[in-house]
């Protein structure tokens, strides 16, 4: 057993509880300093994952109880023992996400911040732990997914782990459930993918598809690839979305009606928006997991780790995600640029692009984009989006500066090769001096432009260069994501009118509001998140469906008149149609497009 041992046992799963003793063998004689994560790697907020910690208490081998002090909410202090001491205490296990731990009758997940009491001062010791299965989970036949060194385990997995340090310990989220599982093999490395939750998923159609999706990765980084075995731990919902990478594995959380049927014949797209998930996360392995900037590689998870790359790491994961289901043969060149559009309309339709840099959005994260309030889109810009933005726009420069001969694939094998198989962390501006290297160009203009100010891009003139048409053009449906539409070619056709917010239906049979848009109607006339629109020109409005209608039987400029509550007192206010702004980006290929390349 390792100097620092942890006892997980699945206690409960009614109360959704995980019992945890932590043995340390050496405690600190003045007194043992215990603490846990305020932040999960990846996730960009602090979430005080002790708050879900319950009776924490200590004793010594021989049963003598030792004082346990709360330091503060994240960090406790055992009485001094010259001795080897226990830890004890339970982990409320009842976040349904990719960053914490759930427990329940279906399954039990965990990712080690959410649970694993760190001794300080032996952070770098060897770790080991024990996966214990209740009485519950014996019955159920459940199995444990993790890709945590086993040391020895039963044919379930449930048994003793190993880790070479605190940090190891909490990178190998961990399943355990009577899951369903496929598994396929890429460039020559095992693949899982295990799925909790309620699903009539075709298995082989998921591994069909996946598996060139990773080929083509491992491909393009090149042997030896970061990992021996890879698994997707799946949590499927009604209505989930989202992921979190590791080095060895992501946690993944999905809606049913993401995941292919038996009999699907062409991928519909919410099944292509799931195959982009899991590119994502699995591009991570390389792009964050191990390509990292140095301020996250120095924090300590107590306190905010600021840095301005994360418009790298998330923009050119983004990018690289929908990419590699072109270059795997998943999507076809028509599809690609057509996905891609949407993704870029994400960016056009928020005004607050105007208003917080590229540079800005990725050091604010940890408040204004995982804190958002109502006047969000009118204030930040997603560094997911925008940095893809910002990427591809890098990529097209880098290609006309070298005439052709270099472009963002060679600035992603120089820092694989240079900061990722090394793990040296990357200096604040280190990605612009390397794609100036690359361009054997100064490109602070560009940087200074994609990064540090908020106009917007040349990108129609940028598409131009390798033979894709770039065109804004007005929504014409309450759902217009972005690319072509059948009615944008239509000459009488009339753009989709709205109010320029996000509306959503209350029990109270009205429309609510939840973002305004600075300069729309809703905005001209007072309107503001949170009010209640309850009448249009004297009319009941029950539901967005019926408003949206309503809209679009009234022409540009005519004024209607609106009741609405604002807390509990009603108001009245005047709305004033406008034509909505082009804002839906259209990419078409020419005959002469020679971008991207397979």
């Amino acid at each position: 057993m390792n100097p620092l041992h942890y006892q997980l046992t699945l206690h409960d799963y009614r109360s959704h509880r995980f019992a945890i003793t932590l043995i340390i063998e050496q405690p600190d004689p003045d007194g043992q300093l215990l603490r846990l994560p305020k932040w999960i790697p990846g996730s960009y907020m602090i979430r005080d994952f002790s708050k879900h910690i319950i009776n924490v208490r200590a004793t010594t081998f021989d049963g003598e109880t030792l004082n346990v002090e709360v330091v503060d909410p994240s960090h406790w202090q055992v009485a001094p023992h010259h001795g080897s001491i226990k830890v004890h205490y339970e982990v409320y296990a009842w976040d349904l996400s990719v960053r914490g731990a759930h427990y329940d009758q279906q399954h039990a997940f965990l990712n080690g911040t959410s649970c694993f009491l760190e001794v300080v001062g032996q952070s770098q010791q060897p770790h080991s732990l024990d996966l214990l299965a209740d009485e519950w989970a014996q019955q159920q036949a459940w199995s444990v997914a993790t890709t945590l060194p086993a040391l020895a385990v039963n044919q379930q997995g449930f048994g003793r782990y190993q880790a070479a340090n605190y940090a190891e310990l909490i990178d190998h989220p961990i399943e355990m459930a009577k899951f369903a599982e496929l598994r396929f093999e890429a460039g020559g490395i095992e693949h899982r993918m295990v799925l909790t939750g309620v699903h009539d998923a075709d298995l082989d159609r998921i591994a069909a598809d996946l598996a060139p999706i990773c080929a083509a990765q491992l491909a393009f980084f090149g042997q030896p690839a970061p990992f021996e075995r890879y698994i997707f731990m799946v949590m499927v919902t009604g209505d989930g979305y989202g992921g979190l990478e590791h080095r060895s594995s992501t946690a993944l959380i999905c809606s049913r009606d993401s995941l292919p049927y038996p009999g699907m014949n062409q991928p519909h797209d919410k099944y292509l928006e799931f195959l982009e998930l899991c590119s994502h996360e699995y591009f991570h392995s390389w792009n964050v997991k191990r390509i990292q900037p140095a301020r996250l590689q120095q924090s300590d998870l107590q306190s905010a780790a600021t840095t301005q790359l994360l418009w790298w790491f998330e923009g050119a994961t983004s990018y690289y995600d929908l990419l590699f289901l072109y270059r795997a043969g998943t999507i076809d060149h028509t599809t690609y640029l057509n996905k891609l559009a949407e993704q870029l309309s994400r960016v056009y339709r928020m005004p607050g692009r105007f208003q917080q840099s590229l540079a800005d959005a990725s050091k604010q994260a940890w408040t204004k984009f995982y804190q958002q309030d109502e006047n969000a889109p009118n204030a930040i810009i997603s560094y997911y989006t925008k940095g893809a933005l910002a990427v591809i726009a890098l990529d097209l420069t880098l290609r006309i500066r070298t005439k052709g001969q270099k472009n963002l694939d060679d600035l992603m094998r120089l820092l694989w090769q240079d900061f990722g198989i090394t793990e040296q962390g990357l200096a604040e501006h280190a990605i612009e001096q390397l794609a100036s290297q690359i361009a054997v160009y100064d490109l602070d203009d560009f940087f200074n432009q994609a990064l540090y100010a908020t106009q917007d891009l040349p990108l129609e003139q940028l598409f131009a260069q390798v033979g894709v048409d770039f065109s804004l053009r007005p929504p014409f449906a309450s759902q217009d994501l972005g690319g072509p539409h059948h009615k944008a070619k239509q000459s009488d056709a009339k753009p989709y009118l709205n109010l320029g917010a996000n509306l959503v239906n209350t029990p109270n049979n009205s429309v609510k509001l939840t973002h305004v848009w600075h300069e729309r109607p809703a905005h001209r006339a007072g309107l503001s998140g949170g009010d209640e629109i309850i009448a249009l020109d004297g009319i009941r409005m029950n539901n967005a469906s019926q408003l949206e209608a309503y809209l679009q039987r009234r022409p540009v400029g005519d004024r209607l008149t609106c009741h609405y509550f604002r807390r509990d007192e009603l108001a009245q206010t005047e709305i004033t149609l406008d034509s909505p702004p082009a804002d839906r980006v259209v990419l078409s290929a020419t005959t002469s497009c020679s971008w991207p390349e397979k």
